[in-house]
């Protein structure tokens, strides 16, 4: 079985800049909204995708997790200047399962693992040498064994409900194609729009 047309496109694009970009081509910029109403833009790599959306991990106490939280209302951009490409997605950031999360986490690199139970992502840090310290105590921790995932650290899946597929072209006259969700959910409605 194929994916619907916009997964398609997404993989056929993905692919491509893959090719030109390959130490970088999942880099993508992730944009939620707190409490106050204020957009907040981040890049985060995407780790995994399918039908089912958009993978990716973070710390759960940082600024982006507390944010979904509160609105799992969730834009993404992927921009590929190589292939003068970009495609925005729009949908719902959903929590993945334990076990996914404790998948990947487990197919991290161990100084990765380290990290993400020495970090207080987002929290303000006294100097770098609290970091380090960190660190240290938990490589000690961990010397031996396997690094569990810590409780708060684990993924997201962004539930798409809207993708725009832009393709730079001469005089700015660019295509710009949409996939929209329809209310009940079960097909995407294509149109375009003006550059």
């Amino acid at each position: 079985m194929g994916f619907s047309e916009p997964f398609e496109n997404f993989a056929n694009w993905f692919a491509e800049a893959d090719k030109k970009e390959p130490e970088l081509a999942n880099a993508v910029a992730i944009a939620t909204v707190g409490s106050d109403g204020a957009p907040s833009q981040r890049m985060v790599l995407l780790k995994d995708w399918s039908e089912d959306g958009f993978v990716f991990y973070t710390n759960l106490t940082s600024r982006k997790a507390s944010e979904m939280a509160e609105n799992p209302q969730i834009a993404m951009l992927f921009h590929w200047k190589s292939i003068d490409r970009q495609i925005r997605i729009e949908g719902e950031a959903i929590a993945v399962s334990y076990a996914e999360a404790d998948e990947y986490f487990a197919s991290r690199h161990r100084d990765s693992q380290i990290g993400a139970w020495a970090s207080d992502q987002s929290s303000v840090m006294e100097g770098r040498f609290s970091l380090e310290k960190a660190v240290a105590k938990y490589a000690a921790k961990f010397h031996v064994g396997t690094v569990p995932r810590p409780p708060h650290w684990s993924g997201f899946r962004v539930k798409p409900k809207r993708f725009e597929f832009w393709r730079g072209k001469a005089f700015r006259l660019h295509e710009r194609k949409i996939f929209t969700l329809n209310d009940e959910g079960d097909n995407w409605v294509q149109t375009f729009l003006y550059p």
